[in-house]
C-alpha cells in the first residue's frame, strides 16, 4: 500500500472519541523533518505511560500526519502517544535515521511529563521499516536509548536480511562498515525488552521469516516474546488492525492493547477503554 492511500485511509478513519490531538509539528531537532506529533486520551486520572509509534516505508517515505489512526487509537487505550517523522533517503542512508528515531526518544523522556505522560513507562511499535527502527533502537546501547525502553511491539518488520538483495536493501544497508550489525537478530542479549512480534502470513514484501528468526533468538536469550502469525493477511495488515477503517476485526488489535497494559503498567479504567477494535473478534 502506497503512503497515499494511507493519508487517504487516515483521513476516512474515525476518530477515536476518547483521544485527542495534544500538539502538532513539535521539533525534536533543527533538522525540517525532526518534527512530531502528540496525542493523550482525552481524560487521565493520572501519568499516562507513553508510547512511540514508528512508521515504515522502506526507509525511503512517510509522513508522521497519516498515522494519525494509530495514535488516536493508541490515546484512547490510556497512553501518551508520540509520532515522530525522521529523515530518509535518498536524503540520509543508514544509519541516520536510527539515530534521529534515537533523538525522538530522547525527546521525548525530557518532555512527557509537560504533556501529561510518565516516560519511566515507554514501549515503542512500529510496522515495517518502522519495525526494524523500534527493534534496532531497543537492541542496539550505542543508540543511547535502550535502557529506556520497557516494550516493543513489531509489527511485519524486517529482522534477518542479511545479505542485502534486494534494491532497497542494497542502497540503504550497503555502505554499512559492520553489515552484520544492521541485522536485529544479530544484537539480542539478555537485556532485551520483552517483544511483541506480529506478522502476515501472505506477506511478499518483508517474509514472515523475519519475525520467527527474531522471536527464536529472543526466546534463546530468556526474553519474554510473543509471537504470532496471521493466515490470509498481507504486508500492510498488521497495521490496518490498529484503529483504521480497513481493521478486519482478528484478535490482533487486542492482543496488543494487552500486551501493552502488561508490560507498561496500565491503570484499569472502566474497562471499556481497554477493548481495542477486534479484540471480542473471531481470533486469528
Amino acid at each position: 500500500m502506497s503512503f497515499s492511500l494511507v493519508g487517504l485511509l487516515n483521513f476516512a478513519s474515525p476518530k477515536a472519541p476518547r483521544s485527542r490531538r495534544l500538539a502538532s509539528g513539535l521539533s525534536y531537532g533543527e533538522r525540517p523533518r525532526q518534527k512530531l506529533d502528540l496525542y493523550g486520551p482525552r481524560s487521565a486520572a493520572a501519568a499516562a505511560p507513553v508510547v512511540i509509534y514508528i512508521y515504515g516505508g522502506a526507509w525511503n517515505e512517510g509522513d508522521r500526519r497519516d498515522f494519525a489512526f494509530v495514535a488516536r487509537w493508541l490515546a484512547a487505550l490510556g497512553y501518551l502517544v508520540v509520532v515522530p517523522d525522521y529523515r530518509v533517503l535518498p536524503e540520509v542512508e543508514y544509519p541516520v535515521f536510527l539515530e534521529d528515531c534515537a533523538e525522538a526518544v530522547r525527546w521525548t523522556l525530557r518532555h512527557a511529563a509537560e504533556y501529561g505522560g510518565d516516560a519511566s513507562r515507554l514501549a515503542l511499535i512500529g510496522h515495517s521499516a518502522g519495525a526494524y527502527n523500534a527493534v534496532m533502537l531497543a537492541l542496539q546501547p550505542a543508540y543511547g536509548v535502550a535502557d529506556a525502553i520497557d516494550a516493543v511491539v513489531g509489527l511485519s518488520g524486517p529482522y534477518n536480511f542479511y545479505p542485502f538483495d534486494v534494491p532497497i536493501s542494497i542502497r540503504t544497508f550497503s555502505g554499512a562498515a559492520e553489515p552484520l550489525a544492521t541485522q536485529p537478530v544479530n544484537l539480542v542479549s539478555s537485556a532485551a525488552p520483552p517483544m511483541f512480534l506480529a506478522s502476515a502470513d501472505d506477506d511478499t514484501v518483508v517474509g514472515p521469516q523475519n519475525t520467527a528468526a527474531l522471536a527464536r533468538r529472543l526466546r534463546e536469550r530468556g526474553v519474554a516474546v510473543t509471537e504470532r502469525h496471521f493466515p490470509r493477511f498481507t504486508h500492510p495488515s498488521t497495521l490496518l488492525e490498529l484503529g483504521s477503517l480497513l481493521s478486519r476485526h482478528s484478535s490482533l488489535a487486542g492482543e496488543v492493547a494487552a500486551f501493552l497494559a502488561r508490560t507498561l503498567r496500565l491503570a484499569p479504567s472502566d474497562g471499556s477503554a481497554m477493548i481495542g477494535p477486534g479484540e471480542q473478534g473471531a481470533g486469528r
